[in-house]
């Protein structure tokens, strides 16, 4: 799933009341099971100035680079935060938690031929889903259109939890990137 709808998704789920710390730890646990890939990617795209066909075709199946993903993908490690969060009554740490594991679920049905070994350090086993949230030959055509739907639709379930002005604006791009991320995704693959 698109990195934008996870941060919706996530905050919608996750951030009662949608403002300060439990808003915030909503987003950041969305985000972090992605943003290893972001960084990695960000550096060899823009620093050291790698091709985007390597990058994608191969340093991300790398095993260094799934070494990473396992690691911050995994259901094991996000649970054990979750467990953590929950007995010790830490809001902040369960919402964070909470927000990162159903980013890990999401993924794990939406990942055809792309998927992280979630189970690390168990097993380095892959779901191959039979459903991509990006590869039309797997579906894409009919999950873009539905996690855009869904995402306008959990926009505005944030916007009448009280948001602040900013974070409006901030979800209000988030839900434009994830229509234009979609629609890229449905023209070219």
């Amino acid at each position: 799933m698109n990195t934008p709808a996870h941060l919706l998704i996530g905050a919608a789920a996750f951030a009662r009341p949608a403002q300060g710390r439990i808003l915030w730890a909503a987003v950041i646990g969305s985000l972090l099971p992605d943003l290893s890939l972001y960084v990695m990617a960000g550096v060899s795209l823009y620093v050291l100035g790698i091709p985007a066909q390597v990058v994608f075709d191969q340093l991300y199946f790398s095993p260094a680079w799934q070494t990473v993903f396992a690691i911050d993908n995994s259901f094991i490690l996000w649970g054990s935060a979750l467990l953590v969060g929950l007995w010790r009554g830490w809001r902040v740490l369960t919402v964070a938690a909470s927000a990162g594991f159903l980013h890990l679920a999401m993924d794990f049905m939406l990942h055809a031929g792309d998927g992280r070994p979630q189970f690390w350090p168990l097993s380095d086993w892959v779901f191959d889903s039979p459903i991509s949230y990006w590869d039309s030959s797997h579906h894409a055509l009919w999950v873009a259109p539905v996690s855009v739907a869904i995402c306008a639709g959990l926009y505005v379930i944030l916007l009448n939890r009280g948001l602040s002005l900013s974070a409006k604006l901030f979800f209000a791009m988030l839900l434009g990137a994830e229509i234009w991320v979609a629609r890229q995704w449905l023209l070219f693959f």
